[in-house]
């Protein structure tokens, strides 16, 4: 198939989807997911930057991105790449592990992005293909286990499932830190994104957000920044972003959607889902409309 494609898969009952794409002139605008993001290079090169450094995974190598992971995308070059890409909760990857290890363990924390792993890239091609080709439920759960205990295998820190995001925010160094922000900053980014999630003001400020962390405005931009790897507006609308998956889900009207996340039409938000996910808000709810 010539050009960009992309087919995505959503499973109705848990948090698990799967995407199989093939990009020449689609970027990946900088962006994180909620979940685990294990996936390989099938064909080509893909180049991305994330935790603080540019990296390229070529065709055989296996890409992870742990929950709130920034990163970017694109092809190396002008032939673009085609891969495939797991989803997997951070909640059934630690319903998985408790299951393997009969007692609780600690999610699986990874710092290098980009792996050679050929054995690895092998298992996650046959689940990928068994939850886009209807395999069985119980040869997807089987697969599942494999990959995801296979995966933490190779993880470099465990932290409790409840601590993911702030074990993450406190080596905000090691996933996208441009300089250390102090112990006062560090602060100071949490109470921001704290003011993000729980906040609904889209007409929220500067100002406001360093209001509240008692910081500069300048001061709160370089501590979130160098804590979670993007602007606070860009992480605000990556919320308003997340919201809009989980409503479309919800079977809301795509025009209901961006009026309640805060686009300004149906086209903005299409155009920013597109650029974060890699697909259109259309094809998002026709995979969670496949069984």
């Amino acid at each position: 198939m010539a050009g960009d494609w992309s087919r995505y898969w959503r499973s109705p009952d848990r948090p698990l989807e799967a995407m199989h794409a093939h990009f020449e002139r689609h970027v990946y605008h900088r962006h994180s997911h909620e979940t685990y993001s294990f996936g390989f290079t099938e064909e080509g090169a893909q180049s991305f930057t994330c935790r603080g450094a540019a990296h390229t995974s070529a065709a055989g190598m296996v890409m992870v991105f742990n929950p709130d992971d920034p990163h970017d995308g694109h092809a190396t070059d002008e032939l673009g790449f085609t891969y495939r890409m797991l989803h997997i909760g951070p909640e059934l990857a630690a319903d998985v592990l408790g299951e393997a290890s009969e007692r609780g363990v600690g999610l699986p924390l990874f710092t290098e992005p980009v792996m050679h792993e050929p054995g690895l890239a092998r298992r996650l091609r046959a689940l990928h293909e068994a939850l886009l080709g209807g395999a069985t439920p119980l040869r997807r759960d089987e697969l599942l286990d494999t990959v995801v205990v296979a995966m933490a295998r190779r993880a470099s820190v465990r932290v409790p499932e409840i601590g993911l995001s702030s074990e993450m925010a406190a080596h905000g160094r090691a996933f996208d830190a441009s300089g250390d922000p102090g112990r006062a900053n560090a602060g100071a980014a949490r109470i921001v994104r704290e003011v993000l999630h729980d906040g609904d003001d889209q007409e929220i400020s500067a100002s406001d957000l360093a209001a509240a962390a008692g910081r500069s405005r300048f001061a709160v931009y370089r501590s979130f920044q160098a804590a979670y790897g993007m602007a606070p507006s860009d992480y605000q609308r990556q919320l308003r972003l997340r919201t809009a998956r989980r409503l479309l889900v919800e079977g809301h009207s795509l025009a209901d959607i961006a009026a309640l996340t805060g686009f300004t039409d149906q086209s903005h938000l299409t155009r920013w889902f597109t650029r974060c996910f890699g697909v259109t808000p259309g094809a998002y709810r026709r995979a969670v409309a496949t069984p």
